[in-house]
């Protein structure tokens, strides 16, 4: 049970720093850190996670790595279900702490977005369906490549924190005007459960993308590296 506690501790701190840095600080009047400011909070959370309960669960955080993993021959499929079960869990935990605090604020409208991901009409910059579809397949077959290659017996010791986390910066950086980023179905989950409405109509999409990118990420590393496990 450590690793399951680890996962839903890891994503509950993935999805509270990362979706709550957009939803408290991203347009605060004067001092918004914006969505680079964003794109920092999310690679922190992964960075600080992974020198944290790297050593107990393998920091997942998230289904798309999980299964990823598995696919990549790196995880094994007798945990895979604990293991996104634990980090939807503690995505819903991390985002019911942050709607209790964004409440607080007079005005505030949690379905307005609440740093939720969407597509059309709710892209923060318009882009289509098919553009999220890509956008989140060939996004998250990267971090899948990234965090392949960073954890790999052969690569640096003690450098894949930092690859890790400074990759899932990259990506929000890149899309961010997309989709607001997902990369992960449970932060995605998590906060479109209180958005409700089109969040939850426009979900599918980040369930099926990430995923999807994991396991041709996962594939493609096994490939380069000559099908090494």
């Amino acid at each position: 049970m450590n690793k399951y506690a680890a996962e839903f501790i890891g994503t509950f701190w993935l999805v509270f720093g990362g979706c709550g840095s957009a939803v408290l600080a991203a347009a605060f009047p004067g001092l918004g850190i914006g969505f680079v400011g964003v794109s920092l909070a999310f690679g922190l959370t992964v960075l600080t996670m992974a020198y944290s309960i790297g050593h107990i669960s393998g920091c997942h955080l998230n289904p798309a790595v999980s299964v990823g993993l598995w696919a990549g021959g790196r995880f094994s499929a007798a945990d895979l279900l604990p293991y996104v079960l634990s980090q939807v869990v503690g995505g819903v935990a991390a985002a019911g702490a942050l709607y209790l605090i964004a409440s607080g604020k007079a005005g505030f409208d949690v379905t307005a977005g609440f740093a939720s991901n969407g597509f059309g009409a709710h892209s923060p910059g318009g882009f289509s369906m098919q553009a999220a579809l890509v956008c989140e397949l060939v996004l998250t077959a990267m971090f899948l490549f990234i965090i392949m290659g960073a954890t790999d017996d052969r690569a640096p010791k003690g450098f894949a924190p930092l690859a890790i986390g400074l990759g899932l910066t990259l990506i929000h950086l890149i899309s961010i005007p997309v989709t607001n980023t997902s990369v992960n179905p449970a932060r995605s989950t998590a906060v479109a459960l209180f958005a409700g409405g089109w969040a939850i109509e426009q979900l599918w999409l980040f369930w099926v993308a990430p995923i999807l990118g994991g396991v041709i990420g996962a594939l493609t590393y096994r490939f380069v590296d000559g099908n090494k496990a």
